[in-house]
């Protein structure tokens, strides 16, 4: 079965097509639209950025998005904007006008992807939002011309637009599964989950897809050819959130910019470690359930999931099964997920009022950069004795992992300075570290414990400094 989009708000069909070729590709190769540049290939740089539309409910609502790493398929069914949409009748709209008259741009190159994101904003898009500045983290000037380009981003703050024809024209889109082979290889996109079960139990080793901001590197950077892809991102089952008493459950498919107020609620630092998940192109791609079942272990949010308790729940077509998430977390490379399986939801009960909890992530760069270290702890206190204790780590070991020799320690404790010490030298026992880019073995195992002292001191009321921690190790 074809594909079927809008471009522009004309409907787009298309009969065969590569299933990992990438919608920046098409957009340059295929429909001349070369304003849309590539910089990274990887989603790091913004220059690429377009708006994809989705019909939710009788309005049309817009995203931000990488189109280096989202492949042609999953535009079934959306709208598409590009930087020329913005100038169809001839001339520049407000904000390209405006950036064009304060010297935003300089050699150029970035402009296109900033004037997308910062159009997305003015039009109320996913992360409309949030601060200029988290808007544009995911945009990279190499010529530092930031200051201009912000400066139009405020003087340009609201461009309504009138969607009712495109919510018209995607209603009139069939929401049918797609489906279809290339060169070989095979391709779904199914809309049920229960379909899905049948697809893996049929195709057990396919390659599910559902934001492709992992996936995708492994096509523009690793050159891999996939032969059996599942492209799970529209199942809309999978993408419920619900808040019950006692816990919140997130279905796998729940983008990162949607988890972030429910986990927010939550606790405030887990609304600050999403907030710096990536940047907003990545977050309104990627997906809860893809972040868990690709297993990394610099994955931000396994860490802080499985320090508040969390539970996994796999499907398969022969039912489902429930387990703790740190049990998923197999080895490097490796999760306990059967064949046919698929990630179908997760769930974090709702952590006591007294928990005290602290959940941070350290990386070379603030923004939309990979941790080093990322650590979350949960600790019950009564009458100032630590009487329970959960530690996770990411970027300590092969997988995300609890710290039990760490845990050990704390429990049974006084809450004070002097346990943070003892926790902090029992993580030695709990993890080896490697060398490489991020960071030494060393450096590793040292923040891991100031990130034990951080969270005393934070409940204590004292403001947190690098002098502080290293005047507290002496």
């Amino acid at each position: 079965m074809a594909i079927s989009f809008l471009l522009d708000g004309a409907r787009i069909d298309l009969d065969a097509i590569d299933p990992t070729g990438s919608v920046l590709d098409f957009l340059r190769t295929h429909l001349g639209r070369t304003g849309t540049k590539e910089g990274c290939a990887e989603g790091d740089c913004g220059a690429c950025t377009v708006l994809v539309g989705t019909l939710v409910g009788e309005a049309v609502q817009w995203r931000a998005l990488n189109s280096c790493i989202q492949f042609l398929p999953m535009l079934h069914g959306k709208a598409l904007l590009t930087v020329e949409s913005l100038s169809r009748e001839g001339g520049p709209n407000a904000l390209q006008a405006c950036m064009a008259g304060n010297g935003s741009s300089q050699c150029g190159f970035c402009t296109p992807g900033f004037v997308m994101s910062l159009y997305g904003r003015a039009i109320g898009a996913r992360g409309s939002e949030l601060p200029l500045g988290d808007v544009l983290a995911g945009n990279l000037c190499r010529c530092t011309g930031y200051g201009p380009i912000l400066d139009a981003g405020r003087a340009v703050p609201s461009l309504p637009r009138d969607d009712a024809a495109v919510a018209e024209a995607l209603a009139e889109i069939e929401a049918a599964p797609a489906s279809g082979e290339w060169e070989g290889r095979r391709w779904f996109a199914p809309r049920r989950a229960d379909e899905l079960a049948r697809l893996l139990a049929d195709y057990p080793d396919a390659t599910l897809v559902a934001g492709a901001t992992d996936v995708g590197l492994w096509v523009t950077k690793g050159l891999k050819r996939i032969e059996t892809v599942i492209f799970i991102g529209d199942i809309a089952e999978l993408g419920e959130i619900e808040e019950r008493e006692d816990a919140l459950v997130l279905g796998a498919n729940v983008r990162h910019a949607e988890a972030h107020d429910v986990l927010a609620r939550l606790h405030p630092d887990l609304g600050e470690l999403w907030r710096r998940f990536a940047a907003l192109q990545v977050r309104n791609a990627g997906t809860i359930g893809g972040n868990i079942a690709n297993g990394s272990p610099i994955g931000d949010g396994p860490p802080a999931l499985i320090a508040l308790g969390a539970e996994l729940v796999l499907r398969s077509i022969e039912g489902r099964r429930t387990l703790p998430l740190e049990d998923y977390f197999v080895d490097y490379g490796q999760q306990d997920r059967r064949p046919g399986e698929f990630v179908e939801s997760v769930r974090v009960p709702r952590p006591a009022k007294q928990a005290v909890i602290h959940v941070a992530k350290l990386s070379r760069r603030f923004d939309s950069d990979i941790s080093a270290v990322c650590g979350a702890f949960m600790l019950h206190v009564e009458d100032g004795v630590i009487v329970f204790a959960r530690a996770a780590f990411g970027g300590m070991a092969g997988t995300p992992r609890r710290a039990p020799a760490c845990e050990a320690a704390l429990t049974g404790q006084r809450f004070t300075m002097a346990t943070m010490d003892a926790a902090a030298r029992a993580l030695h026992a709990d993890f080896t570290p490697l060398d490489d880019v991020r960071g030494s073995a060393a450096y590793r195992l040292e923040a891991a414990g100031n990130l034990l002292r951080r969270m005393w001191l934070r409940e204590q009321g004292t403001a947190i400094s690098v002098q502080d921690l290293e005047a507290l190790d002496g």
